[in-house]
Formats: structure tokens, sequence, C-alpha cells
């Protein structure tokens, strides 16, 4: 009944009703709103208590909830604290659950009175919220939360310093255009330190250096990273030394025509992958390096180590022509080779490259014949057979190809929290090589594969599927690619 009423108002030309009636509303609205909240955080409390996740081989209730739910990791992160105040703000939930406040304001209150001593939460709780009810408005609730705070101080002498420490945070995020947004509380020390910094770099260069104080403490911070990373002081991240990766066009190292229509065509699509990237990596927090063009891509490049890496992508409109050649070819495999059998083998050959240029195909031929010296060296050793480690060369494009864990379950954990992982174990015959290693966070490598007994494979079409030990659950990723038309 509450879903069909929900779906009329949304329905419905609200324009046309009166002011009177939008409000009241807007204003019961607020009461489903609360209680769905309380409800969801009752149930939600019950499956994380009994692991419910664990069917799913995921690693917490906030992982299930992005990848079963699909909802952000935001709003999953503050389903599960409604969860945990089932049981340190019971007083809040019924009043959530009976309508009484709104989602927001029972949030502030369960928040302002988690930092006072244990024993006075529950009463604090119950006076704020008789307090809401009353008719008190956040700022009121806020200065008596504050009263109650002060009032309990000397209860804990000792607990102030690392509630305090408790709370520093800091969070870069990244925009769809790939530019950064830094917030966070830092400690008295950190923002002491971060400050000396950022003053010592962030000097003006002379008389000509127009920059505003925000622009050169921005660059002061690059300045910082690039002497940081550049000092190999950093500790090594999935058993490598930390890299900073930025991907540049063809167009860009080259310096072509800037005027030519197909290169600006390619450009302009390799440029939306990456803002497709970027707009993923902001949700899930993962480090796929920086896309750069024109003038910072001339920046970048002039002092840098650069490792060509080729990439293909699969026509599966190819496929269809690939197999029927395939096949008749196979019909003629009793007669003798002849002018016919060549030029099937040719077309074969022609297709296959048509339908995935790898390294060794057109796209590294094209590479080696046209990029010049910089980057006219041998292809990338990405098939060696078995190894003790894994090779730079084949780690590097694991790395560029996946991204981020590759559960077929779904897991957003970057690439800097991953390890290679390969397909079939090297004990076994298992091969180095790109086709046969996957990145795996150290949850499903070493947990859900190697000790719950999961097999996970790498699809020809590039997509996981992944079966437990008794092959009673399997998992998907997303399906191949649509055929065009």
């Amino acid at each position: 009944m509450v879903r069909a009423g929900l779906a009329y108002l949304a329905a419905a030309d609200a324009t046309q009703l009166p002011v009177a009636t939008q409000a009241e509303c807007l204003r019961e609205l607020e009461q489903p709103g609360a209680v769905l909240t309380a409800a969801r955080a009752f149930v939600l409390a019950g499956f994380t208590a009994g692991q419910g996740y664990a069917d799913d081989a995921d690693y917490s209730a906030v992982s299930w909830l992005i990848h079963k739910t699909h909802i952000t990791r935001g709003a999953a992160v503050g389903h599960i604290a409604w969860a945990r105040r089932t049981g340190t703000h019971p007083k809040v939930l019924a009043a959530l659950a009976a309508g009484q406040v709104p989602e927001p304001a029972g949030r502030l209150i369960c928040l302002w009175t988690a930092k006072l001593p244990e024993q006075h939460r529950d009463d604090a709780d119950e006076v704020l919220l008789a307090a809401a009810a009353a008719g008190l408005g956040l700022e009121e609730l806020a200065a008596l939360a504050a009263q109650m705070y002060e009032r309990t101080r000397s209860e804990r002498p000792d607990e102030d310093p690392d509630r305090d420490f408790a709370d520093r945070g800091l969070k870069l995020a990244a925009t769809f255009g790939g530019a950064g947004v830094v917030h966070g509380d830092l400690t008295p020390e950190c923002a002491e330190l971060a400050g000396r910094v950022l003053d010592a770099l962030a000097a003006k260069a002379g008389k000509d250096d127009d920059r505003t104080k925000d622009q050169r403490y921005h660059d002061a911070l690059a300045e910082a990273m690039r002497r940081l990373v550049a000092a190999n002081l950093l500790p090594e991240r999935a058993g490598q030394p930390v890299k900073a990766w930025v991907h540049i066009s063809l167009a860009d190292l080259m310096l072509l025509d800037v005027g030519s229509a197909l290169q600006e065509q390619w450009t302009a699509r390799v440029r939306e992958r990456w803002a497709a990237h970027r707009a993923k990596a902001s949700e899930t927090g993962a480090s796929d390096g920086a896309w750069l063009d024109g003038d910072a891509a001339a920046a970048i490049a002039c002092d840098a180590a650069m490792a060509p890496v080729v990439t293909g992508d699969v026509n599966v409109d190819a496929l269809d022509d690939l197999v029927r050649l395939c096949v008749e070819l196979d019909g003629r495999r009793d007669g003798a080779p002849d002018a016919a059998w060549a030029a099937l083998e040719q077309a074969v050959i022609g297709k296959a490259v048509d339908l995935l240029s790898g390294p060794g195909g057109l796209a590294s031929f094209l590479r080696r014949r046209l990029l010049g010296a910089r980057l006219g060296g041998p292809s990338l050793p990405l098939d060696i057979g078995y190894a003790e480690t894994v090779p730079a060369g084949i780690r590097n494009a694991v790395l560029l190809r996946d991204r981020h864990c590759q559960w077929a379950g779904g897991c957003t954990q970057p690439a800097g929290a991953c390890e290679v992982h390969h397909t079939r174990h090297k004990a076994h015959g298992g091969t180095t090589s790109v086709k046969d290693c996957v990145l795996l966070c150290a949850f499903h490598h070493q947990v859900v594969i190697h000790r719950w007994g999961w097999t996970l494979v790498v699809n020809p079409d590039g997509t996981t599927t992944a079966w437990n030990k008794g092959r009673t659950k399997v998992l998907h990723s997303h399906g191949p690619p649509a055929r065009a038309g």
C-alpha cells in the first residue's frame, strides 16, 4: 500500500496541487523515509551479524551492498552506520520506526551523543528526541548537545585527546574531468607539517610569478609529491615500487599534425574512455593513472620513463567471418595445398588480426615501424611460459588492463591493493602470460580462492566466472558486448 501511494504521488502532476497540499505531502513524506531507515537498519544488522555476505563471497556487508543492490559506497557506508546504531542508539531507532523524527535529525542526534560517555548516551538520546518532538530546531538541539558534552567532560579526562585523534581523516575524490577534490580533518601536528612544507615550496618564483596563493599552494603540493616519489622513500605497493602512470595519446607523443581528422577521432574516442574510467574511479577510489594531452602531455613526456603498451579491441563483428573461414579451411584438409588453400590461410590470418590485434599482430608491427627510436623497441614479453615471478612487463599490462579486482561477483578494490593471480596455478602447469593472469584483491585471492576453494576463470571475451568448491554457486561478471545492428 505504501509503495502504491508513493507511486501515485510520483506520477501525479505536483504543479497542479495547491501549495498547502504540496507542503503537507513534503512533511508527511519524511515519516516513511524515517521508517524505511529503521527497517533497513534492523534487517541489515541481522544480515551483518550472520555474515550473510559471505554466501556471495563478499568480504563485508558494505561490499555486498555495493555489488548486489547497486548503490554507491557512500550510501552503503551510511546504511551500515545505521545498522550499528541499532545497538548503540535504540531509542533513536525506535523514534525513527514510529515516524516521530526525520532521518537527518536522528542521524545528527546519534553523532552528537556518540561523543558522550557510554553511560549517558541513552538518557541524552531521550532528552534530545523529546526536544525535537517539542519543536526545537537543529540549532537549538546542537546547543543542547554541546551543553551535555561540556557537563560530562570531567568524567573523561583521558578520553578527549584520543577522541580528537580518532576524528582525523583525509579524502581525495576525483571529478568526471579528472580533477581532484581534497577535504578532511587534520590533527594539529599534521596540519603544522603540511603547512611548513607548502609554505616552503609555495614561494613566488620571481616578480613575473602572477599565481594566486591558492594556485601556489596547489603547485607546492604537486612538487612535494613529485619529490617524494623521485626520492624512492615510499614503501612498495602490491610488491612493486610506486609508479605514477600517465596515459598520453599517440598523437601527442609523436607531435603529429593536429589537423588530422582520423587522429582527432581516435584521440576523442580514447579520451571518452578515460572519462568513463575517471567517473568510475570517483566512486570506487581506484587509481588508473591520469589522461593528459596538449601542453600537459608535452611537459610530462619531456623527462619520463616510457613503456609502450599495445592494447587491442575485440571486433565481435569479425568473429562470424573468422569461424566461417576456419570451417572452410578445415574442409580442404584432405586436399593438397594449392593457391586457394594459401588464399584461405591469408584470409584467416587477416580476420584474426581484425578480431584482436595483439602484441605480435598488426598493432605491434605499426608501433615498431612508426614510433621512431624512443618507442620502437621490441614488443613487451607478454607470454613467456613458466616464471618464478611475474615480470614487470606482464604485471604492468595486467594492471593497465584490469584496473581493479576482477572478482566475478564484483569488487572495486583498486589495482594498487591487488595481486596478480594465475588462473591456473604454476604448480599445475600454469603459464605466466597476460591472458592467464588476472588482478585480484588480497581477500578474493588469498582467502576466497586459496582458502575457501573458489575457482575463477577469465573468459575469451574478457569477462570472469567464478564458482565455489561444490559448484553450488556460480558468479558471472558483466556479459559480452552486444553485436552491432
